[in-house]
């Protein structure tokens, strides 16, 4: 119960209109649930550097023995083998965050456990460059109290965004994505698309944005959208629901 509390702390939403005058709600989350997404992937780097280090001692027990080094040369091999070491650490601890943020769709191990996740202001996916941004930054706000400049940003952002988020241009939303039914789809059997580019570029939107929207804000834009796409596609669709409907003429445009 104290978990759950915790992870709803400052919890928000923000509306985010398109051109199209439609209007997109995403449930922000809290304090709570970035800290603790945040723990997890900590603990997941520390399994990481353990485990790095543990091989490199186990190889070195077991390297064939070398002539003796002079002064000089054992400070320049100790010198390489601590950048080495450095090296790997940020790579561990920074690059953990750019490489499954960019991968997954804004989402590392912890944020996918507590089922939130990274998109661009606008509601728009998330991609390398703004990923590699945010957690850029992430050094700084790491090296300050660990997270303490991102808790007191959160708090008195409207939009929950610590120092990266505001550098990258991000949002961090709860994940309301609900697998759909896979349908299978006949072959040779296409939808008789007759959709404006406007039109096209609604269903790509909204495929993009789906996964950050509250249940009840996402299956009312689907049955809007639908509206719109089932008079214009042949039958073997139109029966189809909103959702699944939109999805498969989507792999179409």
């Amino acid at each position: 119960m104290f978990a759950t509390a915790l992870c709803k702390t400052m919890d928000r939403t923000v509306a985010i209109r398109t051109p199209e005058s439609i209007a997109f709600s995403y449930e922000l989350a809290g304090l709570g649930s970035r800290f603790l997404a945040v723990l997890v992937d900590l603990i997941i780097q520390l399994i990481l550097v353990s485990l790095i280090f543990w091989g490199i001692v186990a190889i070195a027990a077991h390297a064939p023995k070398t002539p003796a080094l002079s002064s000089s040369e054992e400070r320049a091999a100790l010198s390489l083998g601590y950048a080495i070491l450095i090296c790997i650490v940020f790579l561990i601890f920074f690059g953990y965050f750019i490489a499954f943020e960019a991968a997954w769709n804004g989402q590392t191990p912890g944020k996918r456990m507590l089922g939130i996740r990274v998109v661009r202001d606008g509601g728009y996916p998330l991609d390398f460059m703004n990923a590699l941004i945010r957690n850029l930054i992430r050094t700084l706000e790491f090296g300050v109290g660990f997270y303490l400049m991102s808790a007191i940003s959160s708090l008195l952002s409207v939009e929950n965004k610590r120092l990266g988020d505001y550098a990258a241009g991000t949002i961090v939303v709860r994940d309301s994505h609900s697998a759909l039914p896979e349908l299978p789809v006949a072959a040779g059997v296409r939808p008789l698309l007759r959709l404006s580019e406007d039109e096209r570029a609604l269903i790509a939107r909204f495929i993009d944005r789906r996964a950050g929207l509250l249940p009840e804000r996402r299956t009312a834009l689907a049955q809007q959208i639908a509206d719109i796409v089932r008079p214009k596609v042949s039958a073997d669709f139109a029966g189809l629901d909103d959702e699944t409907l939109i999805e498969r003429v989507e792999g179409f445009l």
